[in-house]
């Protein structure tokens, strides 16, 4: 297994790189269950994102002119995105679960545990799934969630563990709504917001995505 260690200052760099990358880092393989079934996937084995900006705006990347492709995504579905990730309230009839059914009284306890307790513990992690997740036909890609403040820097800095991550879409929305939750709870525990560590063992781009990818990373 081959560990791609990638450094960015901010969201769009983190996602720039790990597209511009994965042509030379990635193998591929065919989909016998998941999404796309059938299909191909060009995939990290094993991938690590030090972002150490990702506060700075804008969250999302955007297209240079002349590439002639749309942005991967905008901040109407980021907002969204945070809500799923926030309220177990957003849950619709035809869903299996939400990210907020998991975290939402989890993100409560972490911002209580920091600001009652201190910030010397390993404790404040938050879990994405249960005992039947992997019973589900789309099982969460988010599984973790874990922070950590270091006395006297007093920043909010998130370590984020995704077991499958669509790179083209779902990488740059799924950090813009991510980091907006950071500063939220930064912002409720008094620290300012600090790093995100995204790490996977899935990242990818579906076959879909292979000319889209080449084309923003001009490597055609």
């Amino acid at each position: 297994m081959e560990i791609t260690f990638i450094e960015a200052r901010d969201l769009p760099d983190a996602w720039f790189q790990c597209v511009y990358n994965i042509f030379d880092k990635g193998r591929v393989y065919q989909i016998e269950r998941g999404s796309f079934k059938g299909q191909r996937r060009l995939e990290y084995d094993f991938v690590l994102v030090k972002i150490t900006h990702p506060e700075t705006r804008p969250l999302i990347p955007d297209m240079p002119p002349g590439v002639g492709l749309p942005p991967p995504t905008d901040m109407e579905y980021v907002n969204e995105y945070l809500e799923k990730l926030c309220s177990s309230s957003s849950k619709s009839e035809s869903e299996d679960y939400t990210y907020g059914m998991y975290l939402e009284e989890q993100i409560q306890e972490v911002i209580r545990m920091y600001r009652d307790e201190g910030f010397g513990t390993n404790q404040a992690c938050m879990a994405v799934c249960d005992q039947r997740s992997i019973f589900l036909d789309d099982p969460p890609c988010l599984r973790q969630i874990d922070t950590r403040i270091y006395p006297g820097e007093e920043r909010l800095h998130f370590i984020c563990y995704f077991r499958s991550w669509d790179l083209w879409a779902g990488f740059p929305s799924n950090l813009a709504g991510i980091q907006l939750l950071k500063e939220y709870m930064s912002d409720e525990i008094g620290v300012r917001p600090g790093e995100t560590l995204a790490l996977s063992k899935g990242m990818h781009l579906y076959e879909y995505a292979w000319e889209l990818g080449k084309t923003r990373a001009y490597r055609n």
